[in-house]
């Protein structure tokens, strides 16, 4: 990266540092950027800087898609990464994704640990590809045994949006903050057309029957969203109706491409 210094008349003193320039009392530096990159010494501050931050994005966005381009039809499912593997939840995981297998779909989770594990179980145990993004959290557990193929992220938003470019479907098993983030951030794409023919499935009617309901009776009723909006949300406590749901979208996906 050039740096060099101008000055006349018309302009006050500047410095070109590359594309940037520096004017007035940004312009005084003790270094240049070739001596910052090749001086070993001194602190590692600059590798938290925000210039740097950009190319760990990259880096980030560059990976996934990498490891994802070659993935068949896939469906995010989300859920607690609490869930007990003896509770009911973890065998209705494992069930799941051995149905979205089954129907030839691979199943994408979060990678961690409760209902995220059992779904990836349940997926790779039945023979179908069982995917795991994972995120830095300062609790982190690493990937889950189940997982066949993992990409670990630091950025929430680079994770999410591989979440939504590799898959035709959501599905919600119970969550919490997580889930619910993902569930509304789905919602809004879909309802702005940045994605189509995009199906959220509320798996748990006794779960997520009050917020369906709110949802109806609150935001539909008080006109802060429309009916069609309303419609994006399909709640069910069966698995083959969640599965023909996503079958019936990627079917319609593929006759308007």
């Amino acid at each position: 990266m050039t740096e060099h210094f101008q000055s006349d008349d018309e302009h006050p003193p500047e410095r070109h540092r590359g594309p940037v320039v520096l004017r007035r009392s940004r312009q005084a530096e003790d270094s240049t950027t070739d001596q910052r990159l090749l001086d070993s010494r001194g602190p590692s501050d600059w590798v938290h800087t925000d210039p740097w931050r950009v190319l760990r994005i990259q880096a980030e966005f560059v990976e996934g898609f990498g490891a994802l381009a070659e993935v068949p039809r896939a469906v995010t499912v989300f859920g607690s990464a609490r869930t007990p593997r003896d509770h009911p939840e973890y065998q209705l995981g494992r069930d799941i994704g051995a149905a979205l297998a089954n129907a030839g779909f691979a199943a994408i989770t979060g990678g961690g640990p409760g209902s995220m594990e059992a779904v990836n179980r349940g997926a790779s145990e039945a023979g179908g590809l069982s995917i795991g993004l994972g995120i830095e959290l300062p609790f982190e557990q690493g990937l889950n045994p189940w997982v066949d193929l993992g990409v670990n992220f630091r950025y929430f938003f680079t994770r999410k949006t591989m979440f939504i470019k590799y898959a035709q479907a959501f599905i919600c098993l119970p969550g919490g903050f997580g889930t619910l983030d993902e569930l509304f951030e789905a919602l809004t794409l879909v309802q702005t057309k940045k994605v189509t023919k995009f199906p959220v499935v509320l798996f748990g009617s006794a779960y997520w029957g009050g917020l369906y309901e709110w949802v109806r009776n609150t935001v539909l009723a008080e006109g802060k969203i429309g009916e069609r909006d309303a419609a994006l949300l399909h709640v069910t406590d069966d698995i083959d109706d969640a599965v023909g749901i996503v079958l019936e979208a990627y079917k319609a996906w593929e006759d308007t491409h």
